[in-house]
């Protein structure tokens, strides 16, 4: 069966000086996931939020977090973001940034939230093939992280493919980086249930009115690939 499309909404584009006001644009339009970028300067070459920011993000909506830890050695930090997180929230890491991923995966779920794995572009499906059946959600990220605005890269869209076809029931698989609405289609047909979109919503006029034409387009393209089966 299909797992149902959503859409969440990159908050790393978002002004953060209005971070309430943007989340709630998208909550309006009827965004599925917020996804929460946090960068350590390290295991990518930028700074974002931690757990502070968090705990206020969920002070003003009810929307479910996808919290994308881009950190290293996340297994010293599940404890802090879970204590912020809810029933609902998925904590994501990076298969790149740990020796111990069973470990962080325990962690997560001992804790009561959903666990991802992400992989960059270059990580091949391989490295967490095993872990599948562990996970509630794997992140294929179709830029390299680190910064918002880059261009999608379709080379990675096999490797959604490849893992929907080993998926046990209800794995969420989301794409993230570069998504516009010409490439959601692409990344619906390969397996993608889940479309991380930054720029597409909030580097545009209106940030309602983009999630509600990222949603229809993602309903059409559902539609599209279902007719092909």
């Amino acid at each position: 069966m299909r797992q149902k499309i959503k859409i969440a909404a990159s908050i790393l584009a978002a002004n953060p000086m209005r971070f309430e006001s943007e989340i709630k644009k998208v909550e309006r339009a009827g965004i599925d996931l917020i996804h929460i970028d946090v960068m350590d300067g390290h295991f990518v070459p930028n700074i974002t939020m931690g757990p502070f920011i968090i705990k206020g993000i969920k002070k003003i909506t009810k929307v479910p977090l996808d919290i994308h830890l881009m950190i290293t050695h996340p297994e010293r930090y599940i404890k802090a973001f879970a204590d912020v997180s809810g029933k609902g929230d998925f904590i994501t890491f990076h298969i790149e940034a740990t020796k111990q991923p069973k470990k962080v995966i325990s962690l997560i779920k001992k804790a009561g939230l959903k666990a991802g794995i992400s992989l960059n572009p270059n990580t091949k499906t391989k490295s967490i093939e095993k872990l599948l059946s562990t996970l509630d959600l794997v992140l294929i990220m179709s830029v390299y992280p680190g910064f918002d605005g880059q261009k999608f890269m379709p080379e990675v869209l096999p490797k959604i493919s490849r893992l929907r076809s080993l998926a046990p029931d209800g794995l969420e698989i989301a794409i993230d980086g570069g998504i516009t609405p010409e490439n959601i289609p692409q990344a619906i047909k390969h397996g993608a249930n889940i479309i991380a979109a930054a720029s597409a919503i909030y580097k545009t006029e209106d940030p309602y009115k983009a999630v509600k034409t990222l949603k229809e387009i993602a309903k059409q393209a559902v539609k599209k690939t279902s007719c092909m089966n």
